[in-house]
């Protein structure tokens, strides 16, 4: 379905019965990053899906400062209004964690629990943050020069991507249509405006969360798997748990193992 709110349309699928559990998928990502799980958390949860900004079938605006983290969750919480859904669960891969963070820190009545994968609190030192921004913005000059089937083939060789080599041609193939249903300029103004340069670190933040969270990271993405072991260290009550034989995506290559873990009442 298609919601209007704030100035943007978003593209929402919903599944299931439950409670009700929002998946924010990561860059490049769109609803259909969430397929391998959606029959078994359908099962429990009401999943909430949605194109995130610049992704998939939402809208890609041409201004970069829309695509800003804040507005981003503002939209999100606009659309749980919508959706007359007080508080959720929620799930966020990568940057759609890094979203997910900046709106359970913002607006801890509206989520019950998180699960984060892959996920980070941001950068915490300045000099980093700006390196990355200027990093972000040349590749999104790139990808608006290059086009999109260029950017799509060089987002898959990233080095972070290395282990989903391994997966069956076909799950890459439908990983590719993903990232080929969005747009060349979506995809550069989202790099711009939800940079992890731009966005403010929240590493300092952490003891004050108080909501439950699960963070997951697959053991052969050693950067993460240090992250979230010093988030958990900050966290109140969080739980960190390494899935074995998997990268950054763990979701894409062990959705059973992480459909699992999601479904598990007592973190």
């Amino acid at each position: 379905m298609k919601i209007s709110l704030n100035s943007i349309t978003l593209h929402v699928e919903l599944v299931g019965a439950g409670p009700s559990l929002l998946l924010l998928h990561g860059f490049t990502g769109n609803v259909q990053t969430w397929q391998p799980l959606v029959s078994a958390l359908a099962a429990r949860y009401t999943v909430v899906m949605v194109d995130l900004i610049g992704h998939g079938q939402s809208d890609a605006p041409a201004d970069p400062a829309r695509y800003a983290i804040e507005q981003c969750v503002a939209d999100l919480l606009a659309l749980l209004d919508h959706l007359h859904l007080a508080q959720v669960d929620l799930c966020g891969y990568s940057m759609g964690g890094r979203i997910g963070l900046l709106l359970t820190a913002h607006a801890p009545e509206r989520v019950r629990r998180q699960i984060l994968i892959g996920a980070s609190p941001g950068l915490a030192d300045p000099a980093e943050r700006a390196a990355r921004l200027a990093s972000d913005e040349a590749l999104a000059a790139r990808i608006e020069r290059e086009g999109l089937e260029w950017f799509v083939d060089y987002w898959a060789e990233q080095p972070i991507f290395a282990t989903q080599q391994r997966l069956p041609a076909a799950v890459r193939a439908v990983q590719r249509a993903q990232r080929l249903a969005g747009s060349a300029h979506g995809y550069a103004n989202a790099l711009r405006g939800l940079s992890v340069g731009r966005q403010p670190s929240l590493w300092a933040a952490l003891p004050a969360i108080a909501t439950p969270t699960l963070l997951i990271t697959g053991a052969l993405d050693e950067k993460f798997c240090a992250i979230a072991a010093q988030m958990a260290a900050l966290m109140p009550h969080a739980r960190h748990v390494i899935v074995p034989d998997a990268g950054h995506a763990v979701h894409l290559e062990q959705p059973e193992v992480v459909a699992g873990l999601m479904m598990y009442s007592e973190w």
